[in-house]
């Protein structure tokens, strides 16, 4: 009898840890990181400078905070991630002569639909994204125009591949993600035009439509983490590309930055809460 009644004492507490379990998955940690990036800039803008040749290269720091969390869409099988990112940057032309300051923020919010059983540790997400973007491009030598303004709202296509690797007995993560603006709009004044005449009337197409025929962009991101004693290093690669022709006016804003930063796991609630549902937490990245 004594026997009967522990394993149904243990079938119970099965079935009570198994519902605490799954009341605990309904609480999603947040998988947050920031960096530090230097690297290269190239950049072009015929608004500043007319022949469509000169091109200015100098040294970016960018500073990117990511965070990832699972969400409760399509039964918890989607991730919402955010980016900020703000960068600057100071060129030169190819003889010396002059040079371009550059200064850009962006922040980006995507959700990604998560393939978690193709293949052991790797999980494949794909899906898409929103980025407002604004920023400057300043030149020392103009006199009348020595700013190029810059302001790019977009719906873009994402993709990312997180694999989930050991060398020995350390855990690894890599990650690479692909962005492709494929629709948005776009602020552009006209060749020649100074920007005081956005004041006036008749100030027709500075925000035009873009999309593959007048503009291209994309950002590819490589990162590795590596657990350090109690915490994580990211390091990585971002390459972004940002072309267009619009209004006369054709620009590139090209850049190659190394970065390292530190990736940490939290979640946002305290209290009671937090007390009940310490235990397991399912990381969107991990």
């Amino acid at each position: 009898m004594r026997v009967v009644i522990g394993v149904v004492l243990l079938f119970l507490s099965i079935g009570l840890s198994l519902h605490a379990q799954s009341d605990e998955e309904k609480y999603r940690s947040i998988n947050g990181s920031t960096s530090i990036g230097i690297g290269r800039y190239n950049l072009r803008d015929t608004y500043l400078s007319p022949s469509t040749d000169v091109n200015y290269t100098g040294w970016m720091i960018r500073v990117l905070n990511e965070r990832m969390k699972v969400v409760k869409l399509a039964d918890y099988n989607v991730s919402r991630q955010q980016y900020v990112n703000v960068e600057f940057g100071s060129t030169q032309n190819g003889a010396g002569t002059a040079s371009e300051f550059a200064g850009f923020a962006d922040y980006s919010l995507g959700y990604h639909y998560r393939f978690t059983s193709l293949l052991p540790g790797l999980k494949l997400l794909t899906g898409a994204s929103t980025r407002l973007s604004g920023g400057f491009i300043y030149n020392t030598r103009n006199s009348n125009n020595p700013v190029s303004g810059k302001l790019d709202w977009d719906l873009n296509l994402s993709a990312m591949a997180i694999y989930n690797f050991r060398i020995n007995k350390l855990p690894l993560t890599l990650r690479y993600q692909a962005e492709i603006p494929f629709m948005g709009i776009l602020f552009s004044v006209h060749k020649g035009e100074p920007y005081y005449f956005l004041t006036q009337e008749g100030n027709d197409g500075v925000l035009q439509f873009s999309s593959f025929h007048n503009k291209f962009a994309m950002k590819n991101y490589f990162s590795l983490d590596i657990p350090i004693s109690n915490f994580t290093l990211r390091i990585g690669y971002l390459n972004s590309i940002y072309r267009t022709d619009v209004n006369g006016i054709q620009t590139h804003i090209l850049s190659n930055s190394f970065m390292i930063g530190w990736v940490k796991e939290f979640v946002t609630f305290g209290g009671k809460r937090l007390k009940n549902h310490a235990r397991q937490f399912q990381s969107a990245y991990y």
